[in-house]
């Protein structure tokens, strides 16, 4: 049968953290589908239930605890062909309860840096992502020399920021190559993730953390060109570019522009509602970009992104 004639399943899922660095997850019953694998708790949300109500009830069902508190983390459609799934997922905040196994699934507390190291079930990708990946995102300005784009970089990692992507299309490969390497430890000092946004063979000779495709250099690629221990992002502008993205397994990409910018004055803004429509066809995190102030931050959450991305919002 069709799958646009299958009625989508609707799920809640629970991104339980028991602190800053660790989650649970538990294993699925082999007799289930995607059986043996591992997932973020939850389940089928019942007619009449809130996505915050069938969390509860499911957190207590599965692991005798009482959740209080979330927010929302990511929305997430996924067709396995014989079904389709809308997971809608949220981080449980606050819980009381110690939490233990009632169904005799194995559960396990892991830390999120390790998340990868686990085989989830296709459409727990994009979780798997979104809980990893902070909310807010600085892009580099081209800046006229090294000191000022250390300066800017030292400035946004002591504002909290805690992912870059270095940007700086007048430079030649050289001249990027090295001023790459230059804030490469300042972000290995501070516990930053480090995207280059280059050409394949500019990132091949350097150790960052993953590799950021302009929309052109991503309608260039017909499958993923890193392997999955890398960061993989992409800029899209439109729902071809996203579907695109999609298809080569990237792990997530900058919507844009969301409002009018200055850096890129023709470009027609696609407004919050253009950015929600786009959010939440997308199984994979979606940050907003184009106009962005702190103030948008909420607003891009409950548009379904994962967050803000700038570059004269962090410099």
């Amino acid at each position: 049968m069709s799958t646009q004639h299958q009625q989508s399943i609707h799920v809640a899922v629970g991104v339980i953290k028991t602190d800053d660095k660790h989650v649970l997850i538990s294993k699925r019953h082999a007799h289930l589908h995607q059986g043996g694998l591992w997932e973020f708790p939850g389940g089928k949300i019942d007619a009449g239930e809130t996505v915050q109500q069938a969390l509860a009830r499911e957190s207590h069902e599965e692991l005798g605890i009482t959740v209080s508190q979330t927010q929302p983390l990511i929305q997430i459609p996924y067709d396995y062909g014989d079904k389709h799934v809308l997971l809608d997922v949220h981080v449980v905040t606050a819980y009381s309860g110690e939490p233990h196994s009632k169904e005799d699934q194995e559960i396990r507390i892991v830390p999120i840096a390790a998340l990868r190291q686990f085989d989830f079930p296709a459409a727990n990708r994009g979780i798997v992502s979104a809980v990893r990946l902070p909310q807010r995102y600085m892009i580099t300005r081209e800046y006229a020399s090294v000191t000022e784009l250390l300066d800017s970089v030292e400035q946004a990692i002591a504002n909290g920021v805690t992912l870059i992507q270095y940007r700086d299309h007048s430079l030649d490969g050289r001249d990027y190559r090295q001023r790459l390497k230059q804030i490469r430890q300042c972000c290995v000092d501070n516990d930053v993730l480090l995207i280059a946004n280059t050409s394949l063979e500019n990132f091949q000779q350097h150790d960052v953390d993953g590799l950021h495709l302009t929309s052109r250099r991503l309608l260039d690629c017909q499958q993923r060109p890193v392997n999955e221990s890398m960061w993989l992002g992409a800029s899209v502008h439109n729902l071809s570019q996203l579907q695109h993205a999609l298809s080569i397994n990237v792990d997530y990409v900058l919507l844009s522009p969301v409002k009018y910018t200055a850096s890129h004055p023709d470009a027609l803004p696609i407004g919050w509602s253009g950015f929600q429509s786009m959010a939440l066809q997308s199984s994979v995190p979606v940050y907003a970009l184009g106009g962005m102030t702190d103030d948008d931050l909420s607003t891009a959450i409950a548009c379904g992104g994962r967050g803000i991305a700038g570059i004269s919002l962090f410099s």
